[in-house]
């Protein structure tokens, strides 16, 4: 099983950015999709962005439309990024990356079809 380690989480100002990346331990062969999601307490596990090896296919959430931006690493492709832009305070959560390897799935947008998860990076925004 893929193992991934997310980084760059961390405290902002309402206005402000991060950025996340996401590492996977091997590199990936054949097509998958990586993802952010994000999860609140109480909350379920929501959909933020993910992307699709065949096509550089992209899928954002409403709420991240237009303020992040998903992008796998020019040079390893099996790291991405996610660059968030104009952050809000219902932006606060623990970030998982996600991952599956195979065909596309319209259920990429879910955590449905994603078979490997990192531990999470806190993303706090203060108002």
């Amino acid at each position: 099983q893929v193992q991934l380690v997310e980084s760059g989480g961390g405290w902002v100002q309402a206005g402000g950015s991060l950025r996340l990346s996401c590492a996977a331990s091997r590199r990936t062969f054949g097509d998958y999709a990586m993802a952010w999601f994000r999860q609140s307490p109480g909350k379920e596990r929501e959909f933020v962005a993910a992307i699709y090896s065949s096509g550089g296919r992209i899928y954002y959430s409403e709420s991240a439309k237009g303020r992040f931006t998903i992008s796998r690493d020019n040079a390893a492709s099996n790291t991405v990024h996610m660059e968030m832009n104009n952050l809000k305070p219902e932006d606060t959560g623990v970030y998982y990356c996600g991952y599956y390897q195979g065909d596309w799935k319209i259920e990429l947008v879910t955590t449905t079809p994603y078979e490997s998860w990192g531990q999470g990076t806190q993303v706090t925004v203060s108002s």
